[in-house]
């Protein structure tokens, strides 16, 4: 008894006495600067979430926001945030990127107007002008959205304000834009003393997509880390709906710059729009969306989903 008494005394002072397992390093590129869409991410870090799931991941802010899937493609990271229509876009330049989970799972995008000016629907947009960011898939966006009003880019002056959406559309440089947030622009600009209205692609003519979608490149889909730093998402994203409140306080506290109305009042608004199943696939939504695309001329052709997209084996 005493010889067992003394063996298992001696077992758990040497584990104590042993250095911890090293959790596997993973880096995650995010696509802008770190911001409420981020909230699971930034939850999961936190709360040591990843570290339960074996994950010292760093979640690193890009110089260049159009660098992370090419970073991810060339082995330099090896998980992106990517947006899923410019994932198709990748995939049709031959870049080996592949969707294995979900972050936003529905549209962001929006057309904005004034909400006391002159257009109530999108049919006023005949002869106006509208601002956009990004050439290309906006612009198929705002194709199909025009052509579900009985218009086309045609009967629109398209101009390229860069970034700036937002000051365009309150200064009257632009009668609309489209690329506006509405989780964030909708309430930047009624903070800014400039009421928006906001018209939905997915209501208007436009298949419903997944706004932000993890990337890897096909060599890696079937790295461990992988389906961990799922399930660890998965269940900051479920904290965040059980707990906002404490989950808010988590988030500001990691970044206490962003403790402001318009950072408060996004983090609310995004909560309903995380993958509460971030690493299922739903494929007949994305070959509708892909089949859009095809159609507005974005991509010469349409894939089989498993060249892009997958459900990882958990």
């Amino acid at each position: 008894m005493m010889r067992s008494l003394f063996a298992a005394a001696a077992l758990a002072a040497s584990l104590l006495a042993s250095p911890a397992l090293a959790a596997d390093k993973l880096t995650v590129l995010l696509e802008w600067f770190v911001n409420p869409d981020h909230a699971p991410l930034v939850i999961a870090k936190e709360k040591g979430i990843f570290e339960k799931h074996g994950l010292d991941v760093d979640l690193v802010p890009p110089a260049d926001p159009s660098a992370p899937p090419r970073l991810v493609a060339a082995g330099q990271a090896d998980v992106a945030l990517h947006y899923q229509p410019n994932l198709m876009l990748d995939q049709a330049g031959g870049l080996p990127l592949v969707r294995f989970g979900t972050l936003v799972e529905t549209p962001l995008n929006t057309v904005a107007v004034l909400a006391n000016g002159p257009v109530k629907s999108l049919a006023d947009l005949k002869g106006k002008r509208i601002g956009y960011s990004v050439a290309g898939v906006e612009e198929a966006l705002l194709s199909a959205m025009l052509g579900s009003a009985g218009l086309t880019l045609a009967d629109v002056t398209l101009i390229n304000v860069n970034f700036a959406l937002t000051a365009s559309l309150a200064s009257g440089n632009v009668d609309a834009t489209i690329g506006s947030y509405r989780n964030f622009e909708a309430t930047q600009m009624r903070l800014e003393q400039h009421e928006g209205r906001f018209f939905y692609p997915e209501e208007n003519g436009v298949p419903a997509y997944d706004e932000l979608v993890y990337v890897t490149r096909r060599d890696l889909l079937n790295d461990a880390r992988l389906p961990r730093f799922l399930d660890a998402v998965e269940e900051a994203t479920l904290y965040l709906t059980n707990h906002p409140d404490e989950a808010l306080r988590l988030f500001l506290k990691a970044y206490p710059d962003l403790n402001d109305e318009l950072n408060r009042t996004a983090f609310a608004d995004t909560l309903p729009r995380f993958a509460k199943r971030p690493g299922a696939l739903d494929m007949a939504r994305m070959e509708r969306f892909a089949e859009f695309l095809k159609a507005k001329g974005v991509i010469p052709a349409v894939p089989p989903v498993s060249d892009y997209a997958v459900e990882l084996k958990r």
